[in-house]
């Protein structure tokens, strides 16, 4: 493209270069930014003034912040210091682009990336106790920045390519809030151009796209955002109107609202479930990643509308509370949350330490108002569990103002904090598991005919490969394991709990695929922490297939594995992938300590337990024979994402444990109990008396029994036999007795069978509660259930019999 010419020349303005100019502001003229009243001060709730008031207060903090008090000074000095360094190499003058890094006119994350680094200027321009607050010279070097933009890159006359989200989202929310910030200083005819431009790309809260198919979840409330803020910005009032029934879909019936459960209709696309669980991209478990950014973004909505002619009303909205506590609470392992459900992102080195679980805390803490009462408490009880417990990121170090006095808020609310999560949770609708216990969480992930492996696009998530191949993480008091570069270095060959064939894949291969398996699931007992769960692996890119069970049986996981088998390759299944957090942490094989020098690699033969020092303890009933290895691996962030990691060499410690099922394997198969959190001397005890007794391992089911209670839990991958329990087909059960009650969870894991009968060797049994569609019958053996499984998505359900 071709310079303007009615772009102003060089200026005093356009030759003070960005960090340069930023770092004397102390001792330039200032043009103090107009603060806006403070939202709760204002009367009119309608006008276009209280409402940009609200969204100012929402970037900076508001008024009157004591900035006397540490933890304010603090927050406004990172502020300072993020503006400082987004200014760096800023030169309006140039006509390549704004920074040298983000001047490819291909790209349009460079677009979008040059908008945010002018909101983040600007920021800090209209936060008091900066460098930058009201300073002449940064407010000219934004104006000129933002007019290069206009000019060069961004409005009506250039042509969007590359990524649509760049250009409706990412940079007209950046766009937006500069705005929002420099209303005052920018003048009339400058914000006119800017809402044009953001128009051109945003025009409307249903915004379609050439497919003709309409936006869906947190891309449509990202879009609701922009057209939101910016129909504040041009006075236009009435058109909020549209986005409040944007977000209910009042056009289309509520079909695609935002705020409904996905199923709620028989819905398979984009949305949070009843279950908790979040799709993006169609088939993609993305809780962690567009999910939190729904409520994020949401939570702002909420507060901007919330006493306005355009409040949200809808009755759905109370499905917010559900979606905190089912698709994010369990999903959180002390502050972080499960990689699992975080997609791609989990390949940006921005989204790692936390990251993710900061933005799900904030949008709570925004929540609470909107939810008084019951909920509130619920709320608040939940954000103070959640930044308590996480001591490897400090919550109030890290957030921006308006979430730090929100937080402050909260922690010195006299509702107490929730406490550790206990609980087994199941999210059929994505395939995944979450098993709490008080020194431990895991994370199960699995993939069917129903959800797709894994997500690579923009070059990003290269090497993700096996994420959902039974990929087990295991989080525990480490708790930046999963952070530090982990992802980048971990051997992506070798995740933990998965079975794999050796060979490498390319870059990016298979990144959209779902399974030709149906059975990927299992089933819970409510209000325990007992749970099945498995999958029928069909391997993409080989004929590898695998039977896969893990049954969580409070603090021990029994892991079931049969029929592996391929035409060719070797195929191995990994115990365990641990990054070290201390480099010489023992590792004892049947009571002896291995060599604990980088560069170890050894066969084990006869190993009856193991126990890693930080980690846990790993029983084999039956002696196995593993592979270990003990590495240093180094790799850089841009081997596994090419538009946002670096070429910085990072280097990690790994201990890797592994079972060979060899070249071309026929049925093979593994058990070995893992015991996350416990010690050694405990390890050697269950080496020696195991807790479960394996009960079948076949390839028609898996089962384990319970020694101390004789609960009984199978994975029926066909019609068959598993102690006193038979089963007429694929399903997945829990048998727990107790005393003279015996209490049965079942499911339907492949989602597809319209009843499911279990037989239960276990005599005059009569039904004490049931759940809808359940019912029981005495038969010349024993007992006959029968579940009623069609619609149920997976779903358990319970009944309870007594003796009589």
């Amino acid at each position: 493209m071709t310079p303007n010419p009615t772009q102003p020349g060089p200026t005093r303005r356009t030759t003070l270069l960005g960090a340069a100019a930023l770092g004397t502001a102390a001792a330039l003229p200032t043009l103090a930014p107009v603060a806006p009243a403070h939202a709760a001060e204002v009367t009119e709730a309608g006008d276009a003034s209280t409402l940009r008031a609200r969204w100012h207060e929402l970037l900076t903090g508001g008024p009157g912040l004591d900035l006397a008090d540490p933890r304010i000074a603090s927050a406004v000095d990172r502020v300072g210091r993020a503006a400082t360094t987004a200014a760096t190499g800023l030169d309006p003058s140039r006509t390549d682009g704004l920074w040298p890094d983000l001047n490819n006119p291909a790209l349009s994350n460079h677009v979008s990336s040059s908008f945010r680094r002018i909101a983040t200027i600007a920021t800090a321009w209209a936060v008091p106790g900066t460098p930058q607050y009201g300073d002449t010279a940064t407010a000219d070097l934004l104006i000129a920045a933002l007019d290069w933009m206009l000019d060069h890159r961004y409005g009506p006359g250039h042509t969007r390519y590359d990524n649509d989200y760049d250009w409706e989202i990412g940079a007209a929310l950046a766009l937006n809030d500069t705005t929002v910030l420099m209303y005052d200083v920018l003048g009339a005819d400058r914000r006119d151009r800017i809402n044009t431009a953001v128009r051109h790309y945003t025009p409307d809260p249903n915004l379609w796209r050439a497919n003709r198919q309409i936006v869906t979840g947190a891309n449509r409330v990202w879009i609701c955002t922009v057209v939101a803020v910016n129909a504040i910005l041009r006075g236009d009032m009435d058109f909020l109107a549209e986005v409040r029934d944007a977000l209910s879909d009042v056009e289309g019936g509520g079909a695609n609202s935002v705020l409904a459960f996905n199923d709620r209709a028989g819905g398979t696309g984009e949305g949070f479930y009843s279950d908790g669980s979040f799709l993006q991209h169609y088939k993609h478990s993305y809780n962690g990643g567009y999910g939190k950014e729904l409520l994020n973004n949401l939570s702002r909505l909420l507060r901007l509308l919330a006493g306005t002619p355009w409040t949200i009303t809808d009755p759905d909205l109370d499905n917010v509370r559900r979606w905190v506590t089912d698709a994010f609470d369990p999903l959180i392992a002390r502050g972080d949350v499960m990689a699992s459900v975080c997609g791609r992102e989990i390949a940006r080195p921005s989204k790692q330490g936390h990251a993710p679980a900061q933005t799900v805390i904030e949008a709570v803490l925004r929540l609470i108002p909107s939810f008084p009462g019951e909920t509130a408490d619920e709320f608040t009880a939940l954000a103070k569990q959640w930044i308590t417990e996480d001591t490897y990121r400090d919550f109030l170090a890290v957030t921006d103002l308006a979430s730090l006095t929100a937080a402050r808020k909260v922690l010195a609310s006299p509702v107490p904090a929730r406490g550790r999560l206990v609980g087994h949770r199941q999210y059929p609708r994505m395939d995944k598991a979450a098993h709490h216990r008080p020194s431990f969480a895991l994370g199960i992930s699995a993939y069917s005919t129903r959800i797709y492996n894994y997500e690579s696009i923009q070059n990003e998530n290269l090497h993700g490969w096996h994420l959902s191949d039974g990929m087990v993480l295991l989080y525990t008091d480490d708790l930046g394991h999963y952070s530090e570069d982990y992802w980048p270095t971990v051997d992506p060959k070798r995740l933990p709990g998965t079975t794999v064939m050796t060979a490498r894949p390319a870059a990016g291969a298979g990144h959209r695929t779902t399974s030709t398996a149906d059975w990927a699931g299992g089933t819970v007992l409510p209000g325990t922490t007992l749970g099945a769960y498995g999958m029928d692996l069909r391997a993409y890119g080989s004929s590898l297939h695998a039977l896969k069970s893990w049954f969580c049986l409070d603090d021990v996981i029994a892991c079931v594995g049969s029929g592996i088998g391929a035409d060719e390759g070797t195929a191995e299944t990994v115990v365990e992938n641990r990054k070290l957090r201390d480099p010489g942490a023992t590792l004892l094989v049947n009571g002896s300590p291995a060599p604990d020098g980088p560069g170890w690699s050894a066969t084990l033969d006869k190993v009856r337990w193991l126990h890693l020092d930080g980690t846990g303890g790993y029983v084999f009933p039956r002696p196995a024979r593993l592979r270990a290895l003990r590495e240093e691996r180094t790799a850089t962030w841009r081997e596994i994402n090419l538009k946002y990691g670096t070429d910085t060499p990072v280097t990690r410690t790994y201990l890797t444990l592994w079972q060979d099922h060899g070249p071309a394997p026929d049925d093979a198969g593994y058990y070995w109990l893992q015991a996350p959190a416990t010690s050694a001397a405990r390890t050697r005890l269950w080496s020696e008396a195991p807790p479960l007794s394996l009960v079948a391992d076949s390839t028609a089911v898996h089962a384990v029994r319970r020694s101390a209670d004789g609960l009984l839990a199978a994975n029926f991958w066909a019609a068959g036999r598993a102690g006193q329990l038979a089963c007429d087909g694929p399903a997945s059960a829990l048998v727990r007795p107790d005393g003279r009650t015996v209490t049965v969870a079942l499911s339907d894991p492949t989602q597809l069978r319209e009843r499911v009968v279990l037989d239960l060797e276990v005599p005059a049994l009569k039904v004490v509660s049931a759940d809808t569609g359940v019912r029981a019958e005495r038969t010349p053996g024993g007992t006959r259930i029968t579940a009623e499984t069609a619609g149920l998505h997976g779903a358990t359900v319970t009944i309870t019999l007594t003796r009589s």
